[in-house]
């Protein structure tokens, strides 16, 4: 739980405290890491709130969609967004005689009847920047760091099998349409990966090696019995799929790869700094992770059959 540090400053605080000398009163706000956002009709509301005692804080931002925070740039894949605190994109603190909040208290077009606002200080001055970081990922049991196959330290460039998607969100790396997953890459489960499986015995681990059993035919190549971009049920001996087989060497040449699936992983975080609420002010305020479904996708990569 991250806890919001406030120093107060005032001549009379509710008629409580006299501070005839400008005494400096510390008071502790407590609010969870995360927000969550609502989006209205032309704005967006970015909050988070807390029970016992139920308060909360909200930015509402004019002319900004949900959609709008995933738009990073291409090369970048970062979006930032600066907003200047105003009347317009207010910040507000209210504490609530409710002795719990409801989740949807401000994903309503009509204010909610049974919420009671005991206090509701805003803020129309300071800035508030917003933060979108993309992260992709193929899933397939490496870690992004450990698919740096020429040790240059950029990802971009490691591509076995040339097919225009780097290893790092390839799910298949070497192309032989066996997913990276499950061609033994962890067998022990240790996360050390000098273990990863080697058919053929040729130094060259399955996941990076189009002929896994070193029989002359390409893996992907192997589909005897059912030709669906899916070597791993083609066995004509046995139970050892074809593909794994040195003593079965038919070629059925592939035509395309399987499909790839990218998964796509959005991080918005949101730092409001130099706002006023009237006695609660602070330089700078680390308002959290926004959490939201929204924020993971799966697109489709292209991979060029080659």
């Amino acid at each position: 739980m991250r806890k919001l540090f406030l120093v107060l400053i005032s001549i009379f605080l509710l008629n409580i405290y006299s501070c005839d000398d400008g005494d400096v009163i510390t008071v502790e706000l407590e609010f969870e890491e995360t927000f969550e956002a609502c989006e209205g009709v032309s704005s967006l509301i970015l909050y988070k709130t807390k029970n016992d005692p139920s308060e909360s804080l909200s930015l509402r931002v004019n002319a900004l969609t949900f959609d709008e925070l995933l738009e990073v740039d291409e090369e970048t894949k970062t979006y930032t967004k600066e907003v200047t605190i105003n009347s317009s994109n207010p910040f507000n603190y209210r504490t609530y005689s409710n002795a719990t909040l409801p989740s949807n208290l401000f994903c309503n077009d009509i204010p909610l009847s049974d919420v009671i606002i005991t206090q509701d200080i805003e803020s129309t001055s300071g800035t508030a920047v917003i933060e979108t970081i993309l992260t992709e990922d193929d899933n397939d049991g490496i870690p992004a760091e450990f698919e740096d196959i020429n040790g240059n330290g950029n990802l971009e460039d490691d591509d076995t099998d040339n097919d225009s998607i780097p290893n790092y969100i390839d799910p298949d790396d070497d192309g032989d349409n066996i997913l990276t997953k499950d061609e033994g890459v962890d067998p022990n489960k240790d996360g050390i990966f000098s273990d990863a499986q080697d058919t053929d015995g040729n130094g060259t681990p399955d996941y990076l090696d189009n002929d896994d059993d070193g029989d002359g035919v390409k893996t992907r190549d192997e589909e005897n019995d059912s030709d669906d971009l899916n070597p791993a049920n083609d066995i004509t001996i046995g139970t050892t799929p074809d593909y794994l087989n040195p003593d079965v060497s038919t070629l059925v040449e592939a035509t395309a790869y399987r499909d790839h699936n990218i998964t796509q992983t959005f991080t918005v975080s949101l730092t409001i700094s130099n706002f006023d609420l009237t006695l609660i002010s602070l330089d700078i305020f680390d308002f959290g992770i926004l959490q939201d479904s929204r924020l993971t996708k799966t697109r489709k990569g292209e991979p060029v059959f080659n």
